[in-house]
C-alpha cells in the first residue's frame, strides 16, 4: 500500500521560505511520477511542481523561479522548496504520485495521479 506524508507547512510572513517535503513508503519512490498540488479556499486545486520518472519537470507559471522540486532517493522523498512567499502562495498543499511515466503536458493535472496524502497547510502573510 502505497502512502505519502507531508510535512514542514506552517505560517510566514511574505517574502519568507518553507520546504515541503512527502515521504512515499510501500514502494521505491523511483518508479513514481510526483507532484505538488495546492488548494486555496474557494477556489479549485492546482498544480505547482511536479517531477516525471526520468526527470522531467515542470512547474505552474505563478511559481516559476521560486519554487524547486528535488529529492533523495535514499530517504523516498520530494521535496518542495518554496522561496519569496506571497499571500496568494497560500493554500492546502498536496502531495500526489503516479506508479510510471506521465506525459510532459499532463504533470500538473491532478487527474493524472492515483495517490495521495492529507496534505500540509501553508499560510502566508502580507
Amino acid at each position: 500500500q502505497v502512502q505519502l506524508v507531508e510535512s514542514g507547512g506552517g505560517s510566514v510572513q511574505a517574502g519568507g521560505s518553507l520546504r515541503l517535503s512527502c515521504a512515499l513508503s510501500g514502494d521505491t519512490y523511483a518508479g513514481y511520477s510526483m507532484g505538488w498540488f495546492r488548494q486555496a479556499p474557494g477556489k479549485e486545486r492546482e498544480g505547482v511542481a511536479a517531477r516525471r520518472t526520468d526527470g522531467n519537470l515542470n512547474y505552474a507559471d505563478s511559481v516559476k523561479g521560486r519554487f524547486t522540486l528535488s529529492r533523495d532517493g535514499a530517504k523516498n522523498t520530494l521535496y518542495l522548496q518554496m522561496n519569496s512567499l506571497k499571500p496568494e502562495d497560500t493554500g492546502m498543499y498536496y502531495c500526489a504520485a503516479y506508479r510510471g511515466l506521465i506525459v510532459s503536458w499532463r504533470l500538473l493535472d491532478g487527474s493524472a495521479y492515483r495517490y495521495w496524502g492529507q496534505g500540509t497547510q501553508v499560510t502566508v502573510s502580507s
